[in-house]
């Protein structure tokens, strides 16, 4: 960031599979005309070959986790890390500090008051204190399973150990500074978006929203 500009509000936005964080995130970002960045995004282009993230795991995984063209095998590594805590916590540790870095370059890019950041791991990354609000899009654990057994056509079984190995949603509600249910229908939340999004907004901001409304 050059010397002289002022920071950008960072709003992390978080949540728990199949949540809907990232529904929520893109209509903020659309309604609000803000930028918003893809923390899952960001880690899906370092782990691309040759880049950071690919040469890290390269180092700490076998072979086995890779195609014959060189590609990481992300289906594989997902289905490992729902099994294997360990693993989990060592590629957290080499992945986080990459997208930590890759997302503080993108910021700094921006030239807009406000920038929306969709960010999965925000409190078990331990990224929190980077930002000045914190939003968790809740949902409870039928709506989520629900979600996930269609998205992913998965059994309830694989649902209910998919959302098992993450931070309990009700748990991230409490640590955060706005809540967003997002159990029932999207006609609901969407108006619990707007209306946090206008709380939020910085004044030049508000102002075009306001104006551009019938």
């Amino acid at each position: 960031m050059e010397i002289g500009m002022k920071r950008p509000v960072l709003v992390g936005i978080t949540g728990g599979l199949a949540s809907g964080k990232s529904t929520v995130s893109r209509f903020w970002a659309t309604t609000m005309d803000l930028p918003r960045i893809d923390i899952d995004e960001v880690c899906r282009q370092l782990l691309a070959k040759d880049m950071p993230g690919w040469h890290a795991l390269r180092s700490l995984l076998p072979g086995t986790f890779f195609t014959a063209q060189g590609d990481l095998d992300r289906r594989r590594l997902r289905t490992a890390l729902f099994v294997d805590d360990e693993l989990r916590r060592q590629i957290n540790g080499l992945v986080h500090p990459l997208a930590q870095d890759r997302l503080w370059t993108l910021v700094d890019r921006l030239a807009e008051s406000m920038v929306l950041v969709d960010i999965p791991l925000l409190y078990e990354a331990g990224w929190q204190d980077r930002f000045d609000h914190h939003v968790v899009v809740y949902a409870n654990r039928a709506a989520c399973c629900r979600r996930l057994i269609a998205r992913d056509r998965i059994t309830p079984e694989e649902a209910v150990r998919s959302l098992a190995v993450q931070m309990p949603l009700a748990e991230k509600a409490l640590l955060a500074g706005h809540v967003i249910d997002n159990s029932g229908c999207w006609l609901f939340a969407r108006l619990q978006v707007m209306h946090l999004a206008r709380l939020l907004a910085p004044v030049s901001s508000l102002t075009i929203v306001l104006q551009e409304s019938p």
